[in-house]
């Protein structure tokens, strides 16, 4: 993994703690966002792809929960293990954004591997079957995702 893969990698992996710990605290995010980056040295490009998907899956929180519910109806959001629900909601904002410039393989590749290293025994094979549910059930979200991602369309070529 290059540089700018190993400062992104490292990026998941703060953006996904920090939405954990939102999740299960009444902290702030400012305060969560403030030591998350105090903690780890990320470069410039590396804060900017934290806060970004940080921001974007805080953003549409609900959106996001809507469409993980979509996609697997037989597990209610609010009854996910709390990283499993957050591994979910970070590679869908990252895939469904065109702010974020990932092709949508390598971020689901980066939530597997999240989940291999966060989650249960389990979680892999479960976020790996939503996301490539995801896809392809959904193949326009890999361009846009309930119309949140309003102006920011990305062309669905660079992603076959």
């Amino acid at each position: 993994m290059h540089a700018k893969g190993k400062d992104r990698h490292k990026a998941r992996i703060l953006a996904l703690q920090a939405l954990f710990e939102l999740d299960m605290t009444q902290h702030t995010p400012q305060q969560v966002i403030t030591e998350r980056l105090d903690g780890d040295k990320l470069g410039p490009k590396g804060t900017a792809f934290f806060q970004d998907l940080l921001n974007g899956a805080l953003a549409h929180r609900e959106e996001l929960d809507r469409y993980i519910q979509e996609l697997a109806p037989e597990r209610p959001v609010s009854q996910l293990a709390a990283i499993d629900r957050n591994i979910l909601r970070l590679a869908i904002w990252e895939i469904s954004s065109a702010k974020m410039h990932t092709p949508y393989r390598v971020a689901i590749n980066e939530a597997i591997e999240l989940a291999k290293t966060f989650g249960s025994k389990s979680t892999p094979r479960f976020v790996n079957g939503v996301l490539g549910g995801m896809v392809n059930k959904h193949p326009e979200s890999v361009v846009t995702l309930l119309d949140i991602a309003k102006g920011e369309k990305r062309s669905s070529a660079r992603n076959t």
